[in-house]
């Protein structure tokens, strides 16, 4: 697995080789400085701890300095731990730059959605409001009554009004549509959560991608219409 963390830039459009458009977010993905490695030996796993922004350092407390200061880093705002594949080969110190990523791979984007506020139940859940004329009242969008005489109580998961927004969303399955290793930006295919400026995580997909092989979607068997023997069964035609 291959990770790192970024910046969402905004959106953007890129051109393929035949003139289609292809809507991309562009992320500004590292530099991230290993900031602490995890062995079998001594933790019973073996990861590292990537950085991320640097920070001034009083907006750090002593603990998360010290943890810094121990690896020989900057400060930096953002840590975050990863199970890399070549997690063994890297040290305390080294940069993961945009170029570990190449076009073609296909990840998964880690954000925080954008923050709504209080919102009731027909934008938050897309719940259906009352009829708007024959005396339908001041409560055409409340979400209606909740706790009947049986069983006297509401259920868990029942919708209701509530804070909308700010939970940490993943999109899977993202494919790489271009990498500029000189301005650490990458450009992933689609829309990824959170608003310009905020903080992602680019993960390898957890999806598993098979190759089709040609003609496997041919039936072998003569007596099937297919597309190597379009015509039905013989019997069929009697």
């Amino acid at each position: 697995m291959k990770a790192i963390i970024g910046k969402k830039v905004g959106m953007s459009q890129i051109f393929d080789a035949n003139g289609k458009v292809i809507p991309v977010t562009v992320i500004e993905a590292g530099p991230c400085v290993v900031v602490q490695k995890k062995t079998v030996e001594k933790e019973g796993y073996a990861s590292v701890q990537l950085g991320y922004e640097d920070v001034p350092e009083r907006k750090l407390t002593k603990p998360e300095m010290g943890h810094l200061n121990k690896a020989g880093v900057a400060p930096k705002k953002y840590l975050r731990e990863f199970d890399l594949d070549n997690a063994a080969e890297l040290n305390v110190g080294d940069i993961i730059k945009a170029d570990t990523f190449n076009e073609g791979d296909f990840v998964d984007v880690t954000g925080t959605s954008k923050g709504h506020g209080y919102q009731g139940v027909v934008k938050r859940h897309g719940a259906g409001r009352t009829p708007m004329s024959h005396g339908g009242g001041p409560v055409h969008r409340h979400a209606g009554s909740m706790g009947v005489i049986d069983p006297a109580r509401i259920f868990k998961g029942k919708i209701g009004a509530g804070q909308m927004g700010c939970d940490q969303v993943t999109i899977q399955n993202l494919d790489i549509v271009k990498v500029d290793p000189e301005l650490n930006l990458i450009a992933v295919r689609g829309a990824i959560p959170g608003h310009k400026g905020s903080m992602v995580v680019i993960k390898s997909t957890v999806k598993t991608h098979r190759v089709k092989n040609a003609g496997a979607g041919i039936s072998n068997n003569p007596q099937k219409a297919s597309g190597r023997n379009p015509q039905k069964a013989s019997a069929r035609n009697k």
